[in-house]
């Protein structure tokens, strides 16, 4: 071989640093979470006295629920982004799509920030409150299944599920960054001034995370996988038509992935309206066991992901799933007016959060091959964002608001955790896949 084959061949296979993967993977993922919970702690605390004030005046809770109805906009707006950006990011590649898919995000997050309230332009504020979540969901779509694919498509064979683990990471961080800024701001403001105008400032400070993310993102290399996929002409012209041999692991990732969005949602966004308005904690005190609780989220994201890679993803989701399916009974003896309770509530609900979440960056696209990942993917993991997750703080309200009640709640998670196992039970494991496929 002449030695100008073998430099094209290094060419080729060169992989980032691991700090500049996990840079790369995390940051974008971060700010996606970020968004996420500070627009679920707005929707929870103040979007009913500020876009539903008509409402509010009457009826706080039905205020509250119509908040949480403008929370699902994004989700409902998930297919079509990961379509999307799933179509350029099997076509063209993982990097200018992740960069194109931060911009889409942290604009519409930011413009979130500038709204007029009802007060000033009426039922518009409503519109175009759900627009720009809409375009939230579009560009947070395309995010997480790129990032995913940028950890995972340079990890060692071994380290597949550990690697996977970085972007969802960036999901505690979120939390922590979004719940702690808050955090600070009910801290040193009142109550009205904080409808006034203190959760506007949360949306604002993202643009300062997405700077610093498109800076990571345009220094970071094209993965390996998808170089060599390019070079060996294995691209796919048209990604979403090519993906419907696949319908099957798309509907059974969904399935799987449900859950997680549910307990995800229930924990961090549901939790928070009901601990404050329902059990009467403060706003302040609760913000702070999750943010404690948050801790075991990241720590079990990892040891989830250890263990994915030695004994396979298979064997650590369903174990967590029924752990999950138990848990979800427990769930009405544990909320009530008690930091103790409480705090084993979201502990334990964190700890089994860290264990379905992290090994879905792994397991999610070793269900497709490579030239159909990134949409393969990015679609089931966005449905299960809808299935699972977009209507959870809705439905759990309601349910509490019902005959139900509390119990209701749990009899939802079950559901949902017993559905999550059925789909696993049929997935094949995949920690022996040949992922350069």
């Amino acid at each position: 071989m002449s030695a100008s084959a073998t430099a094209a061949m290094t060419k080729t296979v060169k992989k980032d640093s691991v700090p500049e993967i996990i840079a790369a993977s995390m940051v974008g993922t971060a700010i996606e979470f970020y968004d996420n919970y500070c627009y679920s702690i707005a929707a929870a605390s103040y979007f009913g006295m500020v876009f539903f004030i008509e409402v509010a005046k009457s009826n706080q809770a039905l205020a509250t629920l119509m908040a949480f109805v403008t929370f699902a906009v994004s989700f409902l707006a998930r297919p079509f982004g990961s379509m999307l950006f799933g179509h350029f990011g099997d076509k063209m590649g993982r990097k200018k799509t992740l960069v194109i898919a931060l911009m889409t995000m942290g604009i519409a997050t930011f413009l979130v920030g500038c709204l007029p309230g009802y007060d000033q332009i009426g039922a518009w504020s409503v519109v175009i409150l759900c627009i720009c979540r809409a375009c939230q969901g579009v560009g947070l779509a395309g995010e997480w299944s790129g990032a995913a694919l940028v950890a995972t498509e340079n990890a060692p064979a071994d380290k597949r599920a550990l690697y996977g683990s970085f972007p969802n990471l960036g999901a505690p961080i979120g939390f922590f960054c979004a719940y702690g800024l808050n955090l600070l701001l009910e801290s040193n403001l009142s109550q009205e001034q904080m409808v006034a105008f203190g959760w506007r400032i949360p949306f604002l400070c993202s643009a300062v995370l997405v700077i610093i993310g498109l800076y990571v993102r345009a220094r970071m290399s094209e993965t390996p996988v998808f170089r060599k996929a390019s070079e060996e002409k294995r691209t796919s012209k048209h990604p979403l038509r090519d993906l419907l041999p696949y319908t099957k692991e798309v509907i059974l990732g969904t399935v799987a992935m449900g859950i997680t969005y549910t307990l995800f949602y229930v924990l961090g966004t549901w939790s928070l309206a009901y601990g404050v308005k329902g059990l009467k904690f403060t706003q302040g005190e609760y913000l702070l066991m999750q943010m404690t609780s948050v801790v075991f989220f990241a720590i079990f994201i990892i040891v989830s992901c250890v263990y994915a890679d030695k004994v396979g993803r298979k064997k650590v989701l369903m174990l967590v799933t029924a752990g999950t399916l138990i848990f979800s009974f427990f769930t009405p003896l544990l909320l009530v007016h008690s930091a103790a309770h409480i705090m084993i509530f979201l502990c334990v609900g964190f700890v089994l959060m860290g264990g379905l979440f992290g090994p879905c960056g792994a397991y999610l696209p070793e269900l497709f091959p490579v030239h159909v990942r990134y949409s393969g993917a990015g679609l089931s993991y966005n449905l299960a964002a809808i299935f699972g997750g977009a209507f959870a703080p809705t439905i759990a309200q309601a349910l509490v608001s019902s005959k139900f009640g509390v119990a209701g709640v749990g009899w939802y998670m079950a559901i949902m955790a017993a559905l999550a196992l059925l789909a696993l039970f049929l997935i094949k494991e995949s920690k022996d896949k040949d992922y350069e496929l």
